[in-house]
């Protein structure tokens, strides 16, 4: 009890309160915002952490965390831009919502979910957060690509019913992603004598290009003067959100992507990327509405929301249980903790229990707050959806080159962004789906690292791969049915038309 009292001492100080409240609202800025996304976010916050009570500088960081992640899918529901890369799902149907005239419907489901997401994973933290840590430590490399390999199907999900030109994109995506230095030896590939491309290419430049960059070209070109589809909507007026009934009609497919989401951020090393394409094509597979997703159907932005939103607790669940920081963000958090004295690992719940509960409390707040921070940072882009066509296509462009500049301040990767627009032009214009090279960019180099290293695990026996563990073999088989199934499915409809 006197625990329990003296965390409600705590998190009664107004001061931690409003550090709560700038932290998600400034998250949710900076993540709406493409090219800079959380790491940004949280980086500038961490000074302010210093001299600031422990509860306090953990607000501003969980909300920040938690803003950062959901703000990517203001801008890629209103501009087709992903704020983080992984927003780049929730644009397959969020953008297609606002060409339909319902950019406030999507924008209030993205809200939604991303708090329904947010707070199942903080339950699932405060209940089974030490166990579940336990579990993590079972992935291995060959277990992770097994996982990565699952979210790769979706590429098949999103082609657009060109299965060939979806792979053909997908393995463009995946040779992209391996240009650079070897992950495991630090030999220079695929770089041809130029300097900048020894980093490979930034992610962020990529994204920005091959969807925000590339349709503004398409939009401009006569190419593309026969679907003029306007951003310029009278009637939206922000966010709308979905009523109780309209909620609980959705509530399989809420459940089942905050589970994913959350199980998927709970491994170290995975990202939310991994959760949110995974999500997608799982609703892609069981939805009702699954023949409308990628023309502008709500489940195709629930199900990438609730995944992501839901990482956020997952993420800390090996990070505070075993001080084990699963991407970036987590290990500046773990920096956090560090600064103000504090020491994650299996002693934390043991040594310190209020800054334990502080950190559950925070993030059932943070995921509550994104409700009203969302609402008015999408009442602020409104303006961008009532600015005329030209003014707004310079607007996007600015803003596409600041993002691609400011994720590592290298002015080639303008170039890179560039060149990504021209080529994803190009894309449109052949009719091939830019969606699959971005989930095979962004998924490409987490393949290879976990591949190579469960091979020399696994003695250079494929076999032995495959039957490496339990876990793994569960996953695989997951796989090769996901990739058998529609086949099935057209087999068993002939024979039935056919009868």
């Amino acid at each position: 009890m006197d625990i329990l009292w003296q965390t409600c001492l705590e998190l009664a100080d107004p001061f931690f309160l409003a550090a709560l409240l700038a932290g998600t609202a400034w998250g949710v800025l900076v993540g709406a915002l493409p090219g800079l996304g959380p790491i940004l976010a949280i980086s500038i916050c961490l000074p302010f952490t210093y001299n600031i009570t422990p509860m306090a500088g953990i607000a501003i960081i969980i909300g920040c965390y938690c803003g950062s992640v959901y703000g990517g899918s203001i801008s890629a529901i209103l501009i087709n831009t992903p704020g983080t890369p992984q927003a780049a799902a929730t644009t397959l149907d969020g953008y297609a919502m606002t060409r339909n005239g319902q950019a406030g419907i999507a924008l209030g489901w993205a809200n939604v979910a991303s708090v329904v997401g947010g707070l199942f994973s903080c339950v699932i933290l405060i209940i089974l957060g030490p166990r579940l840590a336990d579990f993590a430590l079972n992935f291995g490399p060959i277990e992770t690509f097994a996982m990565i390999l699952l979210a790769l199907t979706c590429i098949i999900g999103v082609s657009g019913g060109n299965i060939i030109k979806g792979l053909l994109a997908g393995i463009v995506g995946l040779f992209l992603a391996g240009t650079g230095s070897d992950p495991l030896f630090g030999e220079l590939r695929f770089d041809y004598d130029v300097f900048e491309l020894s980093a490979g290419f930034e992610l962020i430049s990529m994204v920005i290009g091959l969807f925000a960059l590339s349709e503004v070209l398409y939009r401009a070109s006569s190419t593309g003067s026969g679907n003029k589809a306007s951003f310029n909507d009278a009637k939206f007026m922000g966010m709308r959100f979905p009523t109780p009934r309209m909620i609980w009609s959705r509530r399989k497919i809420l459940l089942k992507s905050s589970i994913i989401g959350t199980a998927i951020g709970i491994l170290p090393g995975t990202g939310a990327a991994v959760s949110c394409f995974i999500s997608y094509a799982e609703a892609k597979r069981s939805s009702p509405n699954r023949e409308r997703m990628g023309q502008g159907e709500v489940d195709g932005v629930i199900a990438p929301q609730a995944a992501d939103n839901a990482v956020t607790g997952g993420a800390l669940v090996p990070t505070l249980a075993l001080g084990l920081p699963g991407d970036a963000v987590t290990a500046i958090m773990l920096a956090t903790l560090t600064i103000q004295g504090i020491t994650p690992g299996v002693r934390l719940m043991v040594d310190n229990p209020v800054v334990v509960y502080g950190v559950f409390v925070s993030l059932i707040l943070a995921s509550i707050l994104l409700i009203p921070c969302g609402y008015g940072i999408a009442r602020a882009f409104a303006r961008i959806l009532r600015t005329p066509e030209p003014l707004l296509f310079a607007g996007v462009v600015v803003l596409c080159l600041i993002g691609a500049w400011g994720a590592r301040s290298n002015v080639f990767d303008l170039y890179v962004a560039f060149c990504a627009g021209i080529f994803g032009l190009t894309m449109r214009i052949w009719g091939m789906p830019v969606a699959p090279l971005v989930i095979g960019l962004v998924l490409g180099k987490q393949v290879e690292i976990n591949l190579r290293q469960g091979i020399i695990l696994a003695g250079h026996d494929w076999l032995a791969f495959l039957t490496y563990s339990t876990i793994a073999m569960i996953l695989f088989g997951v796989t090769a049915l996901v990739l058998v199934a529609p086949i099935i499915k057209k087999w068993i409809a002939k024979t039935r038309n056919r009868a």
